[in-house]
């Protein structure tokens, strides 16, 4: 676990007043925290060093805080908090920490950071519940009709360079990659952390206007996709904020693209969990006005895709057939060299799946099956979550059909993939199907399965 020196952080005179009460040195703290550590599956390794930076003010990220008032309290034999050594939250930054979409840009980019630094130091208030569909309204609404950013040019202490926003570029690649080989557990928290020191202190630094606009993109890149590994890692309300911030961050690259990508993959699916399809076709509809201004086709499908699946949870068949053939229509006047790097999985597999999905919630399981197997055999190679989710989604369909001995082969392959994966979304999936099969009376082969 790293540190961050704070601003408005002096020496740490509570955390020096609590070891000298417990009578533990430097290198004595800093033995009890890596046991404390080790204790909870964390493999520590600071030194006397480490809390001499610690009485200087800095401030230890992650779980690190309450362990150390743990190993504290474990000296003093009584509860030591981590307000009494010094180390609680900046006041007033955790419980709102993302929901806001401000207007002006110097406000919006201490929001995000705040986020960043919230969610860095595990201080998110809420990041397990889904928030209202409600607090995406006002965001949805401010990045349709509110003017582009005039500028977005800064001074700074150091130049940003086109360089660097290559590397945080090349760096969203790597990370989408790693995630959708490995599923987001193990990743989620590096892209959290290369948000909160590299990004957040690239956007100090001193840009023109057109490398700002890329770097806010690349930005708003990174934190969708921080958004989307918090619903795989089973946080919902902690996503939604990650989604207003990637919006607002979008709107001030000029990128309608993203933007609109960012409302129908992140928001309006994020109101399909919340059992909101009503709320979900609203923001679809309003991000294919957006994506329409630009021609962004490729958000275009995605738009009209989410708006499909809103419809088929309705119960409209028409109107999610419709929406189902305008995004097969987007998406085929998509020219290769204009796909953007946040749409490279929407192809045609991509739009299987989504029309398998919508059969499948208007209870017409023969046409899912035919469309989910189809998303199947298309599923680019490294995307090992993706197979186990579709793999998933034509167990279903078979199940449905009453082709019980081939679902379950299905679902023990993805199963297989499960078992390799940290992902919440795809273990819930499994849990979900066997919770199905059992209640068909297969009650032995659901916990086979498990």
């Amino acid at each position: 676990m790293g540190a961050r020196q704070l601003a408005k952080r002096g020496a740490n005179e509570r955390l020096r007043a609590v070891m000298h009460e417990a009578g533990c040195s430097n290198t004595g703290l800093a033995r009890r925290v890596n046991v404390c550590g080790a204790e909870e599956g964390l493999n520590l390794r600071y030194d006397k060093t480490s809390v001499s930076r610690w009485l200087r003010g800095q401030q230890p990220r992650g779980r690190a805080p309450a362990i150390i008032a743990q190993a504290l309290g474990r000296k003093l034999g009584r509860v030591v908090t981590v307000d009494e050594i010094g180390m609680a939250p900046e006041p007033g930054t955790a419980p709102t920490a993302g929901l806001r979409y401000e207007p002006v840009l110097e406000v919006a980019l201490r929001e995000v950071c705040a986020l960043w630094r919230a969610d860095a130091n595990h201080t998110v208030a809420a990041a397990g519940e889904g928030l209202p569909t409600s607090v995406l309204v006002q965001p949805s609404r401010d990045w349709l009709i509110t003017d582009p950013d005039p500028t977005v040019a800064s001074p700074g202490p150091f130049a940003v360079r086109t360089a660097d926003v290559t590397a945080a570029r090349a760096t969203a690649a790597a990370f989408a990659d790693l995630d959708h080989c490995f599923g987001s557990g193990t990743i989620r928290p590096s892209v959290v952390h290369y948000l909160d020191d590299v990004v957040s202190g690239l956007l100090m630094g001193a840009r023109d206007d057109a490398t700002g606009r890329q770097l806010l993109g690349t930005a708003a890149r990174l934190t969708e996709l921080a958004g989307y590994m918090a619903v795989d890692t089973g946080q919902p309300g902690l996503a939604q904020r990650y989604y207003i911030q990637a919006l607002r961050l979008s709107h001030a690259a000029d990128d309608h693209g993203i933007g609109a990508y960012v409302l129908a993959s992140g928001m309006s699916r994020g109101a399909l969990l919340l059992d909101s399809p009503r709320e979900a076709v609203q923001l679809a509809r309003v991000a294919q006005q957006g994506a329409r201004r630009r021609g962004a086709r490729t958000a275009e499908a995605v738009c009209h895709a989410a708006e499909a699946r809103g419809h088929a949870l309705l119960g409209d068949a028409d109107a999610s057939d419709r929406a189902v053939e305008k995004a097969v229509e987007a998406l085929a006047q998509v020219e290769p060299d204009e796909k953007p790097e946040w749409g490279a999985h929407v192809d045609r597999s991509y739009l299987a799946e989504e029309q398998a999905r919508c059969l499948r919630d208007l209870d017409r399981p023969a046409p899912a099956a035919r469309w989910a197997l189809e998303a199947l055999r298309a599923c680019p190679a490294g995307r090992a979550r993706r197979r186990a989710l579709r793999l998933l989604l034509v167990a279903s369909t078979q199940l449905r059909l009453g082709e019980v001995g081939p679902s379950c082969e299905t679902a023990a392959q993805a199963a297989e993939i499960i078992g390799s994966l940290h992902s919440t979304q795809c273990s819930e999936g499994l849990v979900v199907f066997c919770g199905r099969l059992a209640a068909s009376g297969h009650r032995d082969e659901a916990l086979a399965l498990l």
